[in-house]
C-alpha cells in the first residue's frame, strides 16, 4: 500500500478505517496451491485485500475483536452494522452508502485522531469525485455503545466517521464487445444497480450503455412516479441507480408494459422477484444466491454478460436453422401430395407408389434435411432486428416459396414420368426416373436453404461438412435404389439410361435456378 508514491503504515484515522473494513465483513481470503480466492462479496472481499496490503491480517483482527451482534446490509437500508467487543469497548461499526452513513455522522478523525465536527460537504465532494471516475464508495463510522444486542434506534445520529473507501471494478473486454453486438442486434441494455448515481453513470457510459449528456435515475426519483411515468421513463432511460429490490420489479413490469421483451439479470435474494416477472430470467451460477437461480429460467455457470450475447446469438442460429428445415422439408411433401391427388384426379397411374414415397422421406429426411441443424451461425445474425413474438415462423414470402417448390416437383417429376411412358420405358423405369427427380430436385433445393436471404455460397463451401457428407450419402443410396436387384424388388425399381440421369439433372437445376431467381426478386435484388 503506498500514499503519494511512497509506502504507507497505517496508524490512526487509516487503521482504524481499515480495521472497520474487515470487521464489517462478511467475506473471506484463502490460498490454495499459490492462488488466491474469495469466499462472500468480491466487494467486501477487496476490502480484505486492502487491508492485507497495509499489514492487517484479517483473522488476528476478528479473533481479537469478536462479532457480538450484526445488523445485515439489506438493499432498502443501504448499510451493514456489527457489534464487536473491541479494546474492552463494545463498538458498532456501519459500512454502507456514503449520503446514508454521512446523515447519521456528526463528528469524524482529523489526522491525529483527534474527534471534530463533520465536514460533510467536504467528504461528500471527495465521495463524488471518486464515483466520477468510476470507483464503488464506501463510507464507514463507528459508535460506542453500552452493550448488546444492536438496536438500529442507536445508530440514527451521533456516529464518528471513519473515512471512505473506494474500489475500481473494471469492465471486461468481452462485456464491451457483447454490449456493442446486443446493440446492433437491436437489444437494448439497461443498467440496474445500487451504486451512486456517478458511479452507475460512469460505468453506463464506459460500456457504451450512455452517452454524454444521458441522465440517470435514482430508487428517490423512481419513488416519486406512477405507473404511467416510469413506463415513459424506461422508454428514455438506460441508467438506473440507488435502486430497491422492489423497484427492480416494477422496472421489468414497465418495460413489459411497453411491449419489450424482458430478459433480467440477477444474483441475490432481492433480485428473485424480478427474476421470476421477466419474460427471461438469467441468474449468476458462480457467484449468485439459491434463491435467484431457483426464480430464474436461465443460469450462467460463469457470471459473464458476454455469454447472454453468446446465447443471443445461438438461439438465433437455432431458431435459423430450424427454419431452414421447415422450409426445405414442407414443399418436399406438398409436392409428393400434389403428385399423387393430380394423378388421382386425372384418372392416371400413380408416378410414384406410396413405397416409394415413403422411401424418398425417410432416407432425405435424415441424410438431407438434419444436415440443415449442423449449419453454422451467418455472420449477420447479430445484426439483423429481433423478431417480434407473434412472428408467424413462415411468412408470406416463405410460403410462396413452399408453393413454387411443390409446383415445380409436381411439374419435373410428373412431365418426366409421362414423357418417358410415352418413349417406351417400362413402368418400373418411369417411376424410379420420378423417385430420382425428387430427390435430385430435393438436393438441388437444399443448396438454397442454406442461406434463405442470399446466395448459399455466402455460407462457405465447406463450412458444413454434414451437407457434403449428407448429399454423397443420399447419392450412394439412390444409386442403390435404381441399380440393385434386391432394391429394384423390393421397391418396384429399375435402372436408367444416362438420358434419363440428364433429364433428371436438369430438372434438378431448374429448380435450384428459378428458386434463387425468387429470392432475390422478393428481397428487391
Amino acid at each position: 500500500m503506498t500514499r503519494d508514491g511512497a509506502p504507507a503504515h497505517p496508524a490512526g484515522p487509516l487503521r482504524e478505517l481499515l480495521v472497520a473494513g474487515v470487521l464489517c465483513n462478511d467475506a473471506g481470503l484463502a490460498e490454495q496451491d499459490g492462488v488466491w480466492g474469495i469466499t462472500g462479496d468480491p466487494t467486501e472481499a477487496a476490502l480484505l485485500v486492502a487491508a492485507r496490503k497495509a499489514g492487517l491480517d484479517e483473522h488476528a483482527l476478528r479473533k481479537a475483536a469478536p462479532r457480538l451482534d450484526e445488523i445485515a446490509f439489506d438493499s432498502a437500508r443501504q448499510y451493514m452494522a456489527c457489534l464487536n467487543q473491541l479494546d474492552g469497548r463494545h463498538v458498532v461499526l456501519l459500512k454502507g452508502a456514503p449520503e446514508v452513513i454521512l446523515s447519521r455522522c456528526t463528528h469524524m478523525l482529523d489526522g491525529d485522531g483527534s474527534a471534530v465536527p463533520a465536514d460533510t460537504d467536504a467528504v461528500v465532494s471527495v465521495g463524488r469525485a471518486m464515483a466520477r471516475d468510476g470507483l464503488r464508495v464506501l463510507a464507514f463510522a463507528q459508535v460506542e455503545v453500552e452493550g448488546g444486542p444492536l438496536d438500529a434506534a442507536q445508530l440514527a445520529g451521533g456516529l464518528c466517521f471513519l473515512g471512505l473507501q473506494a474500489m475500481l471494478d473494471p469492465p471486461r473486454q468481452a462485456a464491451l464487445r457483447a454490449i456493442a453486438s446486443c446493440a446492433g442486434a437491436g437489444v437494448g441494455v439497461k443498467m440496474i444497480t445500487g451504486d451512486h448515481a456517478d458511479t452507475a453513470l460512469a460505468i453506463a457510459r464506459e460500456l457504451g450503455i450512455a452517452a454524454e449528456g444521458d441522465k440517470v435515475l435514482t430508487g428517490r426519483q423512481l419513488a416519486a412516479l406512477d405507473d404511467a411515468g416510469l413506463c415513459a421513463a424506461v422508454r428514455e432511460v438506460d441508467v438506473f441507480a440507488r435502486v430497491e429490490p422492489e423497484q427492480k420489479l416494477r422496472l421489468v413490469q414497465a418495460l413489459q408494459a411497453n411491449g419489450e421483451v424482458v430478459a433480467m439479470t440477477g444474483d441475490g435474494v432481492n433480485d428473485a422477484p424480478a427474476l421470476k416477472a421477466a419474460n427471461i430470467g438469467v441468474a449468476m451460477g458462480a457467484g449468485g444466491t439459491e434463491v435467484a437461480k431457483d426464480a430464474a429460467a436461465m443460469v450462467l455457470t460463469d457470471d459473464n454478460f458476454a455469454t447472454i450475447e453468446a446465447a443471443i446469438e445461438e438461439g438465433r442460429g437455432v431458431y435459423d436453422n430450424l427454419v431452414k428445415f421447415i422450409i426445405w422439408t414442407l414443399p418436399t411433401n406438398f409436392g409428393e401430395g400434389l403428385v399423387i391427388l393430380f394423378a388421382v384426379l386425372a384418372g392416371v397411374t400413380l408416378p410414384i407408389t406410396p413405397l416409394q414415397i415413403l422411401w424418398i422421406n425417410m432416407t432425405t429426411a435424415v441424410l438431407l434435411g438434419l444436415a440443415l441443424a449442423f449449419e453454422p451461425i451467418q455472420r449477420d445474425v447479430m445484426a439483423r432486428p429481433p423478431r417480434a413474438p407473434g412472428t408467424p415462423i413462415l411468412d408470406g414470402v416463405l410460403i410462396r416459396r413452399i408453393v413454387l417448390v411443390g409446383l415445380l416437383l409436381l411439374v419435373a417429376a410428373f412431365g418426366l414420368f409421362l414423357r418417358w411412358r410415352g418413349l417406351g420405358a417400362s413402368l418400373e423405369e418411369a417411376r424410379t426416373v420420378a423417385v430420382n427427380v425428387f430427390v435430385a430436385g430435393e438436393i438441388a433445393y437444399l443448396f438454397n436453404c442454406r442461406n434463405l436471404r442470399g446466395p448459399f455460397w455466402r455460407c462457405g463451401w465447406w463450412s458444413n461438412p454434414w451437407f457434403w457428407g449428407g448429399i454423397g450419402a443420399m447419392v450412394l443410396l439412390q444409386a442403390l435404389f435404381t441399380y440393385l436387384p434386391v432394391m429394384n424388388r423390393v421397391f418396384a425399381s429399375a435402372p436408367i439410361s444416362l438420358a434419363a440421369w440428364l433429364e433428371i439433372g436438369t430438372a434438378a437445376l431448374a429448380t435450384a435456378l428459378v428458386v434463387g431467381l425468387e429470392k432475390r426478386l422478393s428481397q428487391g435484388r
